[in-house]
């Protein structure tokens, strides 16, 4: 305990991704001491799953002893992937880091709380040369002509790029000193171009969050304690909060423990934030939570289809590379990046099935894969096939600026309490993008010729039952001007409880078209750059004062 503030510790942290991993760094930096709680397990490199099949230590599942980087949550309207593990989901998100268009700096949610474009350019500058970014994939093989091939084809071949990515190259498989930080950081081996950086990477070349922010939190004293779970936040009637965690892998005792903080930080990624703000607003813990906790919720109006060979195209390699390498632009808000899993990781291919319109009522839907299976069983057996399937495919990410949103809430089910979704403001979120269907036909036909096997169109099962597949799960708790308009202030701080802040995802305003890594990571740098040193005066204004203006 701080004997001067009468405090187990000045800041705890609830989460190690993109902006727990900025907080723990950059508070250390400032002199605050710092705890950062993180439900997932902490993974060594050579501690990852050689392929998505080893289920313990890919898929995130406690309840039956799976303790993985892969979580997935389902609300009615959207299925939801994300990260689980010290680093959060650095360990499984696919390395790419793009700036979003000027769009996503001007939308009305925001827009008038601060010149966000211009304020962040620099901390974009720093989240980069933090992540290690190589602004183009440096490698072109038939993946990548297959993609440039198929927006040519779409006529859009003016906006094919090569993305930027967060991965030491190197010379693939040598280990090296410290390439980043002048030595401060782990040492690290160049990219093999295995493909399983979604799967976790073995060989050390990933910039995860380990590696960078969270290696050098650690250097400076910052205390990570993983498989610990924040079961509730609340705030002292003095001032200050207590944290209570208890063990995430506990089956017979909950190793329940509580500490006390100054301020606290919430940074558990989209969902995690939300379900401890909506439990804790419920319960009384974090009583003046903004009622417009859950509005805003973004699902970066995505789609995840593609197209699968029916056998493998032996010279295309489709499986060599990181996992995203490339996009393009099929219309102005419509976004397209191609995505792969390394050889044997096979496991997200049962997600897979034929691509349907998503016009169509459900029971038309379902009847037109009956129908298409019963025509050609062969060919569909072998298109659903999972053997190889991650060298027979190519995945299509497609993400878009269009502004939807899901509006969340607690309701009870089965005797517990749990998060559920309602159409929001803006357009209705999709339950499929007609463009998607239109770029994973493209590579399609590109792949068959390029491959001399034929190649077909693929969506998914979740889609074809009208819920999108997202892996960018934002909003919910997004900067607002007032607690009217949403839940924390353009510092990051929570109305009604300055002393907490969310930096994460979930305060992100507005679709970003783009993986929103980068965004999250530079938003992070914003915020903690206006916190005073520890002890000195907070020259932020008060909630009050930004009110008043």
């Amino acid at each position: 305990m701080n004997a001067a503030t009468g405090f187990d510790e000045d800041v705890v942290i609830v989460g190690s991704g993109f902006g727990g991993s900025v907080a723990a760094l950059r508070l250390a930096e400032k002199g605050y001491r710092v705890r950062v709680y993180e439900a997932g397990r902490r993974f060594a490199d050579e501690d990852f799953a050689k392929t998505s099949w080893n289920l313990r230590r890919y898929l995130w599942a406690p309840a039956l002893g799976c303790y993985g980087v892969q979580r997935i949550h389902r609300l009615p309207h959207v299925m939801i992937l994300a990260g689980a593990g010290v680093g959060g989901g650095s360990l499984n998100y696919a390395n790419t880091l793009y700036e979003p268009g000027p769009g996503f700096f001007a939308d009305p949610q925001w827009e008038g709380l601060a010149d966000w474009a211009g304020e962040l350019a620099p901390h974009y500058a720093t989240a980069k040369r933090m992540l290690g970014v190589v602004e183009r994939y440096p490698h072109r093989g038939p993946v990548e002509r297959i993609m440039a091939g198929a927006a040519e084809d779409l006529g859009v071949g003016d906006t094919f790029r090569h993305a930027p990515v967060g991965v030491w190259f190197g010379r693939p498989g040598e280990r090296t000193a410290d390439p980043f930080f002048g030595g401060e950081g782990p040492e690290r081996t160049g990219c093999t171009l295995c493909g399983n950086c979604m799967v976790g990477c073995r060989v050390g070349a990933k910039n995860t969050l380990v590696k960078n922010y969270l290696a050098l939190a650690e250097r400076r004293g910052v205390a990570i304690e993983p498989l610990r779970t924040v079961t509730e936040v609340r705030e002292l009637a003095g001032g200050g909060f207590a944290v209570t965690t208890r063990r995430t892998d506990g089956r017979l005792r909950r190793g329940e423990r509580t500490v006390t903080a100054e301020r606290v930080v919430l940074a558990a990624g989209t969902w995690g934030t939300q379900q401890l703000l909506h439990r804790m607003k419920r319960s009384g813990a974090l009583p003046a939570v903004s009622d417009a906790l859950g509005r805003l919720t973004r699902t970066n109006s995505e789609a995840l289809d593609g197209a699968v060979a029916t056998a493998v195209p032996e010279s295309l390699g489709l499986a060599r590379g990181v996992a995203i390498t490339t996009s393009f632009h099929v219309d102005d808000r419509t976004h397209v990046e191609n995505v792969r899993y390394g050889p044997g990781s096979n496991l997200m291919g049962a997600l897979a099935t034929v691509l349907v319109p998503g016009e169509l009522p459900l029971a038309r839907r379902f009847g037109r894969v009956v129908r298409l299976v019963l025509r050609s069983p062969a060919r569909q057996l072998r298109l659903a096939s999972l053997r190889r399937w991650s060298e027979r495919g190519i995945i299509a990410l497609v993400m878009q600026t269009a502004d939807n949103s899901l509006t969340l809430s607690l309701r009870r089910r089965f005797g517990r309490l749990r998060l559920t979704s309602e159409q929001g403001h803006g357009e209705p979120n999709p339950s499929h993008l007609p463009e998607a269907h239109r770029a994973a036909e493209a590579i399609a036909a590109r792949m068959a010729v390029e491959g001399g096997v034929p190649a077909e169109a693929r969506g998914s099962w979740p889609e074809v039952f009208g819920i999108p597949l997202t892996a960018h799960f934002l909003g919910g708790a997004t900067i607002s001007a007032s607690p009217a308009d949403g839940v924390v202030d353009a510092y990051h701080r929570v109305w009604g409880h300055p002393g907490l802040s969310v930096v994460d995802g979930a305060a992100v305003p507005a679709n970003p078209g783009v993986n929103p890594s980068l965004t999250i990571t530079a938003l992070a740098e914003r915020a903690l750059s206006h916190w005073p040193m520890a002890g000195a005066a907070d020259g932020r204004p008060s909630q009050q004062q930004l009110l008043d203006r």
